[in-house]
């Protein structure tokens, strides 16, 4: 248990107003935010999904100098209707103009209404004077006549009226705006279709101009998640944006009477902030990622941070924050805070560390209030917390339990017994969800004369083909035994979504070698682990997700690396179902998957024979006189 002191629950942690003051774990990164928004520099975040991208991104609008803003008028152009003016005016002053300009419009229409009105009624009285010549028929005409004369009659400062483009009327802070995933329209501006483009009934050019995110953002900040994505048409023209400080709004599409118009350069001096993961800097226009280079901050942020006392006092503070801001969930007891917190250090895969994947670790702390707020208790548990997570299991944890159901049903692998050529191997779906993966290896007489074969089907990436390759080399070194003798098949079962990776290298060894010699392995136990073409088992990741699927599936030992140990954290319902076994070579993964009999003992054996061999064979000391080549 942690200790808290006196502190009973997180309605007593204050939560700080400005929004870059609740940003957790990303000291650094906050440091190099608040230089770029002193000096209003272009960033550039790289990170995984959740790590608290578009936070940063909504505190640097914040903490951006005070600048005064601008409403954005555009006004029609007498000279060239198609060439509308833009005229920036400070917030608040555009408002109050576009207003002054519609009450005297207003005024106006009243009285042409009124005018109207009377003349057809004046009409429709002479229709019926005259009903016994056919007036009535005339006058109706008539006051068709007047209606349409009347709607063609403006006043002249009606078609002066300016339309407000940018209103940034009682903004405290510098414009945020988010355009992640925009279309170029709605990012750089356009200009709507006029169907009525004659005989007066057009709507003027200045009227239909919409303004862009990047106008929207002028003085302000500029967001845009997975830029990568965008096509580089687009992201051409918004680093011309970003050079000029100034853009001209025009029709996106070329076969709209909006092409046609071109307003003046409008202000958009924004400051951008880019994100995404690594991959996306793929997708990036050569030019923008330099300009953001040359011109401002590339930071990449961290997905974990050092389980200490500070740190853990940053997950009680994010807590009360996710608390506060979902204002729908009671406050959490301490209780309640060490399981998050144990829970973070799960989500980290490391025993040491704190995932900073905090969206997702949000989703746990809503889903444990939601438990709360059902039984109608005041503060959150322990126990709401340890159901939640039943609730906010991801799509490839819940693809993963109904994979171990399935295979259950159709007895794909059996947790008891003893199988030749047949390993349980563990997997890793998604980011944290386990899944138990059996190997099948035959050997079969070789058709080549001069070599044998590995042949390994089920889906498997070039990684894992890689992997497959290189157990016959290990088998041949630290077996003794010659497989160029053999076809050797290697199956991964019910392989749906395919095999990445490495990590089942130690599964593929193992099974190799039981068909080879004919040894059974043991049903009861999963393993998992890299190989090195020395024979090493090396670390992998997953290894709690893994473990703790195997305890699912019925297995009572698990084989993994031995470097993988610190990195452990089942929950406690699963300690007393299975046991962990750390191995360091492939020799200790066969001592503990093989079966006890003669074939097991004089294999290892020959293993242990062939591994003195390979030691005797290096010189203690290389560099020594009695065997440096000059030293005679």
């Amino acid at each position: 248990m942690l200790n808290y002191g006196n502190l009973k629950g997180t309605q007593e942690i204050e939560v700080p107003n400005l929004l870059i003051d609740q940003v957790i774990g990303h000291e650094e990164s906050i440091e190099t935010i608040k230089k770029a928004a002193k000096q209003r520099r272009n960033v550039l975040l790289i990170g995984e999904p959740g790590v608290g991208k578009s936070m940063l991104a909504k505190a640097m609008a914040e903490l951006l100098p005070p600048e005064i803003l601008q409403d954005i008028l555009v006004y029609p152009n007498p000279d060239d209707s198609n060439n509308p003016l833009i005229r920036p005016v400070p917030a608040g002053e555009g408002k109050k103009v576009v207003m002054l300009n519609k009450s005297s419009e207003r005024g106006y229409d009243e009285k042409k209404t009124l005018i109207t009105l009377l003349a057809m009624v004046g009409v429709l009285g002479l229709g019926f004077y005259y009903q016994s010549q056919g007036g009535i028929m005339w006058a109706i005409i008539g006051c068709i006549f007047i209606f349409f004369i009347s709607m063609q009659i403006k006043h002249k400062n009606v078609s002066n009226a300016p339309k407000l483009l940018v209103n940034n009327h009682d903004k405290r802070f510098a414009p945020f705006i988010n355009a992640t995933g925009a279309h170029a329209g709605a990012l750089l501006g356009d200009v709507r279709h006029d169907p009525y483009q004659s005989g007066g009934l057009g709507t003027p050019a200045h009227e239909r101009v919409e303004p862009g995110m990047i106008h929207k953002a002028n003085k302000g900040v500029l967001y845009i998640d997975e830029i990568g994505t965008m096509s580089m048409k687009t992201q051409q023209e918004l680093l011309s944006a970003m050079q000029d400080k100034k853009y001209s709004i025009t029709g996106q599409s070329e076969t709209s009477s909006g092409a046609m118009v071109a307003s003046q350069p409008v202000p958009c001096d924004f400051v951008l902030v880019a994100s995404g993961n690594i991959q996306i800097l793929e997708g990036m226009h050569i030019a923008m990622r330099s300009r953001i280079r040359g011109y401002g901050y590339e930071v990449f942020m961290k997905d974990s941070m050092k389980d200490t006392d500070e740190n853990r006092e940053k997950i009680i503070q994010f807590v009360a924050q996710e608390v506060k801001n979902d204002g729908r969930i009671p406050h959490f007891a301490p209780d309640a805070l060490d399981e998050i917190i144990r829970e973070a250090k799960r989500r980290s895969g490391q025993k040491e560390s704190l995932t900073l994947k905090l969206r997702d670790l949000g989703g746990l702390v809503r889903a444990a209030g939601d438990v709360a707020t059902e039984e109608g208790a005041k503060i959150v548990t322990s126990k709401h917390v340890t159901e939640a997570k039943r609730y906010s299991r991801t799509l490839e944890q819940q693809i993963s339990d109904r994979y171990i159901i399935q295979r259950k049903e159709y007895s794909v692998f059996n947790p008891e017994g003893g199988k030749i050529g047949i390993v349980n191997g563990l997997a890793v779906i998604g980011d944290r969800s386990g899944l138990v993966s059996p190997i099948a290896a035959e050997a079969a007489p070789a058709q080549s004369k001069r070599e044998g074969k590995i042949i390994a089907t089920g889906k498997l990436g070039e990684i894992a083909r890689e992997s497959v390759q290189n157990v016959s080399a290990l088998i041949k070194k630290h077996t003794g035994t010659d497989i160029s003798q053999y076809d050797i098949h290697v199956q991964f079962l019910q392989t749906y979504d395919g095999v990445e990776g490495d990590s089942a290298s130690v599964s593929i060894a193992a099974a190799v070698i039981s068909a080879i010699e004919e040894i059974p392995a043991d049903q009861s136990v999963a393993l998992t682990g890299s190989l090195s073409v020395r024979g090493d088992v090396l670390p992998i990741g997953g290894a709690t997700a893994k473990i703790e699927a195997a305890a699912d599936a019925g297995m009572k030992r698990v084989i993994i690396p031995r470097s993988n140990l610190k990195d452990v954290m089942i929950e406690k319902r699963y300690e007393d179902l299975v046991e962990i076994i750390p191995v360091d070579t492939l020799s200790d993964v066969l001592e503990n998957i093989l079966i006890e009999g003669s074939k097991k003992n004089n294999l290892i054996e020959k293993m242990k024979k062939i591994g003195t061999k390979v030691v005797q064979s290096v010189p203690k000391n290389p560099l020594s006189t009695t065997n440096h080549p000059n030293s005679h």
